[in-house]
């Protein structure tokens, strides 16, 4: 996974302490199946994830992404999910908080594909028969994005 040159930029000022980042996942749907994709970085087979790039649109992230990652370009429906990651600490040592809105997204085309290096591996999955996921949390991201009306969910606020 290549660092975007921004978090680059932030890190030669702060080192390791913690980065707040803003992240999308863009669960993207084709008929009664969910686009997943094998990170490279971990194996885990998750939806197309990435960071919003400084003045992007979260939205134009979730369709940046998936086209970068997977070949396929999609349309944002709707926002399903707005969530704080537990901090990720990587193994030099770098520190991010991530915060999650996660994308309802409909395919428009395109044959999934590795595209960038991301994914060593990309597909539909059929929604009544999805497999083990590595991460909990990337199968509660699938379901609060399955309901085509339901309104945002956002956690905390008590």
């Amino acid at each position: 996974m290549a660092t975007p040159d921004f978090v680059l930029d932030l890190r030669r000022k702060i080192g390791t302490d913690p980065l707040p980042l803003v992240g999308v996942t863009a669960v993207v749907f084709r008929d009664e199946k969910v686009l997943l994709g094998r990170r490279s970085d971990n194996g885990a087979l998750t939806p197309i994830t990435g960071i919003v790039d400084p003045g992007e649109e979260p939205a134009d992230a979730a369709v940046r992404e998936t086209l970068e990652e997977a070949g396929v370009v999609c349309r944002v429906e709707r926002l399903a999910w707005v969530h704080q990651l537990p901090r990720v600490v990587y193994g030099h040592g770098d520190q991010v908080d991530y915060l999650d809105l996660v994308f309802r997204c409909a395919w428009v085309s395109g044959d999934p594909y590795p595209a960038d290096g991301e994914m060593t591996e990309v597909g539909w999955y059929d929604l009544d028969a999805l497999p083990s996921l590595e991460h909990s949390d990337m199968r509660r991201r699938i379901a609060l994005a399955i309901g085509e009306d339901d309104v945002a969910r956002f956690e905390g606020g008590r």
